[in-house]
């Protein structure tokens, strides 16, 4: 394994934790208005390792809905994970079954859309590595945060607005991924429908989004390459 390229996994998911730390947080806040215990918490984050479906199983559960519906609501979620999956497993068709599944445990949104990024390029690396470099580093981060969140409870003031770390971590993931007009149709429309299918049972709306986006951005691709090839 190049040490190197695992050290550079770690410096480029570094601009990445001034927002990871604060999503963490807010999920370990999360937790103690769900009434979790610690180690409760502690093992949620471990297991699961998802801060959109934790914090939307969190919420369900502070509601006291019934496990069924919190079981559905975080794989509904989670189901993103199958595109990316589908997306980067090329890069890794030459690993044994125990390494794909040791790199399925730590692939997020943030280790697929900087490792992606960089398997793309011109540039040699060792794809393990660098993959490791970025998701082990957000997954020390993320247990600190929530660890952090659950001890600081209630008692964060709402005018920090961590809140709004969430979508700001996202939007950093999002836009190097962006490289043509397809991309750009897909995530305007992907994140349109999104907001507007919000207010659906069980977070269906980001499923729904992500479909509409993917659609969007395959008719754009046939509309380009039917006109000017871009």
């Amino acid at each position: 394994m190049d040490r190197s390229d695992l050290r550079r996994g770690v410096r480029d998911s570094a601009p990445l934790l001034p927002g990871v730390v604060p999503f963490g947080i807010v999920v370990g806040i999360a937790s103690v208005d769900a009434g979790l215990q610690l180690l409760e918490a502690v093992a949620m984050s471990v297991v699961v390792f998802a801060g959109a479906s934790q914090l939307a199983a969190l919420d369900l559960l502070g509601s006291d809905a019934p496990l069924t519906v919190v079981l559905v609501t975080g794989t509904v979620i989670n189901l993103r994970m199958l595109m990316y999956s589908a997306s980067i497993a090329p890069y890794f068709r030459q690993l044994s079954g125990r390494w794909k599944a040791a790199l399925a445990y730590v692939l997020t949104d943030q280790a697929y859309a900087l490792s992606i990024v960089r398997y793309r390029s011109d540039r040699p690396v060792d794809r393990v590595a660098y993959y490791l470099g970025v998701g082990g580093t957000l997954w020390v981060a993320w247990q600190f945060a929530t660890v952090g969140g659950f001890v600081l409870g209630a008692g964060v003031p709402d005018a920090w607005g961590l809140d709004f770390a969430v979508p700001l971590v996202f939007l950093a993931v999002l836009v190097p991924t962006i490289e043509n007009r397809p991309g750009v149709v897909a995530a305007v429309v992907g994140g349109s429908v999104a907001v507007v299918a919000g207010g659906l049972p069980l977070n269906l709306g980001l499923l729904v989004g992500a479909g509409a986006g993917i659609g969007g951005g395959l008719a754009a691709e046939g509309v380009w390459e039917d006109g000017d090839g871009d």
